[in-house]
């Protein structure tokens, strides 16, 4: 007798842990595969670390063929999904199309930059959701740092230690806070002592962290506040130029750094698959199985999964939930093949939340317990190395030597701004012009993908 098959399309914190949890539970009895355009998975909270250069690239990058045995791994771009004909067609890093069948689906394709028709943004923003943005904004970060310092042009040098983070989110917060403690190191070593760096951080909600308990949204504002950083609530960009950002009160910031943190969309690819949606994200009832379709199940970012302790609400798109649902969703689907327990539906406990404000200041609410400065640090940090599913003990040797050593600041020239185009609807692997050998396949030539054209790198690209 057969295998049945099970198809994985996405490795994010839902697909990662529907992959783990179905191969625990079926036990060689399905075969899982695992379809994705990196091979690995990407530990999003720690990726400010990342970009401030307290943690190496790979410390947030967990091997997939390494930690998910029983799962075979696909290297690709989902392009067109045929529900009717239980496959998915999908594209290699090297532009070669194949397909996959299936005899059960999760979909798990997560999320990408949420873009607003605001003038400008498109082309001279750079948003935060992956590996390369990150690298790409430290290298770039630096850069502005370094070229200020021999900048002759007095309003030249201010536009270039100027940097506008427009979001006040959990990636937009720690963005701020982790890269402003960086420029501050960065320009200790400047002999001229030209001054410090100014950070901006804006969003339209009356407060930094909206999301959170006010008391800690007031602690967040309070630390950054503290280290100098300009927090403006109430207050957004109306538009963006190559000389920087006009803001909705009618300021006209020079800067030559925008980076955009104002949220997420789910993944375009859903739109093209043709069943219902709730705003962008594809209707499940609580088992994360779609209605009608009993091979078909999503979770993450890209379901709209009931919320049962709200009725008539959906959970919200954030990684503790998704972390949850792959769990959900490995286990159910083993259940459909009668390879597993009972199925159950998907009902959530809030563990709280937390946010790493840079160096040992956090604000944190476990269990409902408001926290803030050095214990608020501890639980966060311990919190991060309990979730990760790998790379502990490297991250804490990272975390160790942060402490005690300077901190390493150097331009790695590993991605330009060309490379991470804001508009990208598939940002994982880094673009390069021309498609070469070992990049992505361009969307424009995916079905069911959005149309982007990569950025020309412009003279002197930055």
């Amino acid at each position: 007798m057969s295998r049945p098959r099970v198809v994985i399309v996405g490795a994010g914190f839902a697909g990662y842990r529907a992959a783990r949890t179905l191969a625990r539970v079926t036990r060689g009895r399905a075969r899982i595969t695992l379809l994705n355009p990196t091979d690995y998975f990407l530990y999003l909270p720690l990726l400010p670390q990342v970009a401030a250069g307290i943690l190496e690239a790979r410390r947030v990058t967990v091997s997939l063929p390494g930690t998910l045995r029983g799962v075979r791994l696909v290297l690709g771009e989902a392009g067109r999904i045929d529900l009717d004909g239980r496959s998915v067609h999908y594209t290699d890093p090297e532009g070669t199309t194949a397909s996959l069948g299936y005899e059960r689906l999760v979909l798990a394709v997560g999320s990408v930059n949420k873009l607003l028709p605001i003038p400008g943004v498109a082309e001279h923003a750079h948003g935060f959701r992956t590996l390369p943005e990150a690298l790409y904004l430290r290298d770039h970060v630096t850069r502005q740092v370094e070229l200020a310092a021999t900048a002759e042009d007095a309003r030249d040098r201010a536009a270039r230690r100027t940097f506008v983070v427009v979001g006040a989110g959990y990636t937009g917060t720690e963005v701020a806070a982790q890269m402003q403690m960086l420029t501050d190191s960065l320009v200790r070593r400047d002999p001229a002592g030209a001054g410090r760096p100014r950070w901006m951080l804006l969003d339209v909600a009356p407060r930094v962290l909206p999301e959170l308990d006010e008391r800690l949204s007031r602690t967040a504002g309070k630390v950054l506040r503290s280290r100098g950083v300009d927090v403006r609530t109430g207050t957004s960009v109306k538009a963006a130029t190559h000389d920087g950002v006009l803001l909705t009160d009618g300021e006209f910031v020079e800067t030559r750094t925008l980076v955009w943190c104002v949220g997420v969309r789910p993944d375009p690819l859903v739109e093209a698959v043709g069943l219902p949606l709730e705003q962008g994200r594809v209707i499940v009832d609580p088992y994360l199985q779609v209605p009608g379709r009993a091979d078909v199940f999503a979770c993450g970012d890209a379901a709209a999964v009931p919320d049962l302790d709200r009725p008539g609400r959906f959970t919200p798109m954030t990684a503790q939930h998704a972390w949850r649902q792959g769990r959900v969703a490995g286990e159910n689907v083993a259940a459909s093949l009668g390879l597993g327990r009972r199925r159950r539906a998907y009902r959530h406990r809030d563990l709280g939340f937390a946010v790493d404000l840079g160096g040992v200041r956090a604000a944190a609410n476990p269990l409902g317990v408001p926290l803030s400065g050095l214990p608020a640090g501890a639980v966060t940090r311990g919190y991060h190395l309990a979730a990760l599913p790998g790379n502990r003990v490297r991250v804490a040797a990272d975390w160790l030597l942060e402490a005690v050593l300077p901190r390493q600041a150097v331009q790695l020239g590993l991605v330009r701004s060309w490379a991470v185009p804001l508009d990208e609807a598939s940002p994982e692997p880094a673009r390069a012009p021309g498609g070469p050998e070992g990049t992505a396949e361009p969307a424009e030539r995916q079905p069911g993908k959005q149309q982007t054209s990569p950025r020309k790198p412009p003279e002197g690209d930055s």
